[in-house]
């Protein structure tokens, strides 16, 4: 596996190999023995066994701590699922809306940047707004938190997967460091929450209120919002930026977007993650099992990890290699568009194992590129970017940087909303006033 030894291209290798072996094959690796299934059954089966029995956590868990501090998986209080409950997202849209508000400022009319070094920003900045109140405010504290966050992502372990090796030499040091500096940064913003004069009623709230009396209170706090941030956001800022080049390469498109259509932007952005995902989806055998892969049935013990890669079923046959808002309906597949099983493609995930970020990470990369393209003309000065060739999980990342320059739109006209939002950094009297109205 590339994380046991280096791999140019994982995706070009693992499609060699089910060419010369068939959809069901096994490697052996160092530490487990990974079962990949591709045939429509066998995908069916990988989705349809227990979290119980295989579970996906685990096996996530042991791809990230190649990368992260150890401690940061321990006795935590608050997990990316607390904080998206339908009532949550809609709260969060408001602070989402102030973000790209304030990012706007900034632009000005016209400029350039780097699309994915823009998007992973602004993505760091939604949520550290959204789940650690004042650490996304703007300042010289955001950005050196941004840079510990940066050290410490744990992306790291699929998107440069050759690199493990080096860090586990390393002892993890540089991440130690990084985690470190954000329990530092987050802690002052504690000590400013505790001088309030009044309660809040955010999401940073619900993880200061969960270690309430502890002693190690702002580490415990610090640690569940680099574990909430590192999970929710990893792969968001990714699929923000190839949503963003496909909407604006893409007039007709584009057109919709600027007019309104949420449902074209929804449909877009699926499709845009749909082809971007790079994912090896793995499950962590902890029971005996039975898988049917609709020609074999595998007898799988304890120890073994299922796994099946997505670059390579979500594009298989009926034009899936095509980028089609159509073929969606709402977030499904439409009925006459479907694989042999509808699980062979998959932006989110399925069933129970359907990631809990997905109405929240839909809600930022529509609100997100249709107020970008309402409010800027945007110039690609780029070929047709490609994935990092050695990455192997997650959405991918742009082998070579992405050029645009924007220039403002015309806009006679404010919306209400726009007229009432300043572009600036709220003061903090204005934060416990909003804070005081929920």
């Amino acid at each position: 596996m590339p994380w046991d030894g280096e791999v140019a291209n994982p995706i070009e290798e693992f499609s060699r190999v089910r060419a010369e072996l068939g959809d069901t094959f096994a490697i052996e690796a160092p530490d487990t023995t990974y079962l990949f299934l591709f045939s429509p059954a066998g995908v069916q089966a990988f989705y349809a066994v227990e979290e119980a029995v295989a579970s996906k956590g685990i096996a996530d868990w042991q791809m990230l701590r190649r990368k992260l501090p150890d401690e940061l998986f321990l006795d935590r209080r608050t997990f990316p699922h607390d904080l998206f409950a339908r009532d949550d997202v809609a709260a969060y849209l408001d602070l989402v809306r102030d973000v790209l508000a304030t990012t706007r400022a900034e632009l000005g009319d016209d400029g350039d940047f780097d699309v994915f070094s823009f998007t992973r920003r602004l993505g760091h900045r939604i949520g550290l707004t959204t789940w650690a109140g004042p650490c996304g405010q703007p300042g010289a504290r955001l950005d050196a938190l941004i840079e510990a966050l940066d050290a410490l992502d744990g992306a790291a372990a699929f998107v440069e997967p050759g690199g493990m090796q080096e860090i586990a030499a390393n002892g993890k040091a540089t991440e130690y460091a990084a985690l470190a500096r954000a329990e530092e940064l987050i802690a002052e913003a504690i000590a400013e929450r505790d001088a309030e004069p009044v309660r809040f009623e955010d999401h940073f709230q619900r993880i200061v209120d969960a270690w309430a009396g502890e002693p190690n209170r702002a580490q415990g706090i610090a640690r569940d919002v680099v574990l909430v941030h590192l999970g929710s956001m990893s792969n968001l800022f990714a699929a923000l930026g190839w949503y963003l080049i496909d909407v604006v390469s893409r007039p007709a498109v584009l057109a919709a977007v600027r007019a309104g259509d949420r449902d074209v932007a929804e449909r877009s952005a699926l499709e845009s993650l749909r082809l971007s995902q790079r994912s090896v989806m793995m499950r962590a055998v902890s029971k005996p099992c039975v898988i049917d892969d609709g020609t074999t049935q595998y007898s799988v013990e304890r120890g073994v990890t299922l796994a099946t890669l997505l670059p390579l079923t979500n594009t298989e046959g009926l034009d899936l290699e095509q980028w089609d808002p159509d073929r969606w309906q709402r977030r499904r597949l439409r009925a006459d568009r479907l694989p042999a099983a509808r699980e062979l493609v998959t932006t989110f995930g399925h069933g129970p194992h359907t990631c809990p970020a997905q109405p929240f990470s839909l809600s930022v990369m529509t609100e997100s590129v249709m107020d970008l393209v309402g409010h800027y003309d945007f110039t690609p000065h780029f070929a047709s970017p490609t994935p990092v060739p050695g990455q192997i999980g997650g959405v991918a990342r742009a082998s070579t940087p992405c050029p645009m320059t924007y220039q403002a739109r015309p806009s006679p006209h404010p919306s209400r909303r726009e007229e009432r939002r300043p572009s600036r950094e709220l003061t903090r009297a204005e934060l416990a006033e909003r804070a005081a109205r929920q």
